[in-house]
């Protein structure tokens, strides 16, 4: 199925997670696009949302090509294949980090200004974003949350290319989406509405601070005349190994 845009995506991500709302869990929406996908997903669990910045570290010559991503805090997801095919070593791939650090952190200071990282000490934490392709920045902020403690970090998106799956297990302990189609082809062609997602509709998204050091939560978004003509279907039964497509919950088999 193709969504109408990031929040009707993220009203049914938010049916897939429902699950989850016994483990009190906080979400953390990926900047940018990202942010209205977990914003729908926190209202529906009634959970605490936060923005996490990360940064797709492209290739030199093609930049669309994910070589890696770096996130908040310096935690890091590298690509040693991608950096081959690439031709690009250690020293021009740090170089490539130092330069969007400094964006990371402008987008932090942005976002949210004094206002630190929920304490994800032994909590569940809902790494969410708009959609996965191969899924590098998303590993990047898996690290980042591990690294603050985080018990058990789920990635959940409209979203997801079957065959990276897989890999992506490596670092989430489960992953969740409405669609997972093969092939995937690009992120934007499953969804009606895909614009850039501006800086003003992240911070809209988010908590505000009171003077007294409190969080104003935002007002929650109505659904499009097109959701209201829509007839939602029910979620899919869970695929059997070897199926691929619609709906899919996977978890990262356990070491014996």
């Amino acid at each position: 199925m193709r969504f109408l845009d990031r929040r009707h995506g993220g009203r049914l991500l938010a049916e897939r997670l429902e699950p989850f709302r016994e483990r009190s869990p906080i979400v953390l929406g990926l900047a940018r696009g990202g942010v209205p996908v977990a914003a729908e997903v926190a209202r529906a669990l009634g959970a605490p949302l936060e923005v996490m910045v990360v940064a797709k570290l492209g290739a030199p010559e093609c930049p669309e090509y994910a070589l890696g991503a770096i996130a908040e805090g310096g935690a890091s997801f590298v690509d040693l294949d991608a950096m081959r095919e690439a031709g690009v070593d250690e020293d021009e791939l740090a170089a490539l980090a130092e330069r969007h650090a400094g964006e990371v952190a402008r987008r932090v200071a942005l976002y949210r200004g004094r206002r630190a990282l929920p304490d994800v000490t032994g909590r569940t934490v809902l790494v969410v974003d708009d959609g996965v392709a191969t899924g590098a920045s998303a590993r990047a902020a898996a690290r980042a949350a591990r690294e603050r403690g985080a018990d058990r970090v789920v990635l959940a998106a409209p979203v997801i290319a079957a065959e990276s799956v897989p890999e992506l297990l490596a670092d989430f302990d489960e992953v969740v989406a409405v669609e997972t189609p093969d092939p995937f082809l690009a992120v934007g062609i499953w969804y009606e509405r895909f614009g850039q997602v501006p800086d003003d509709e992240v911070l809209g998204c988010l908590p505000l601070e009171r003077e007294d050091g409190g969080r104003l939560e935002p007002e929650p978004s109505p659904p499009s005349p097109e959701e209201q003509a829509l007839a939602i279907p029910p979620p899919s039964p869970p695929l059997r190994d070897g199926e691929r497509g619609g709906s899919r919950r996977t978890r990262r088999p356990r070491p014996r």
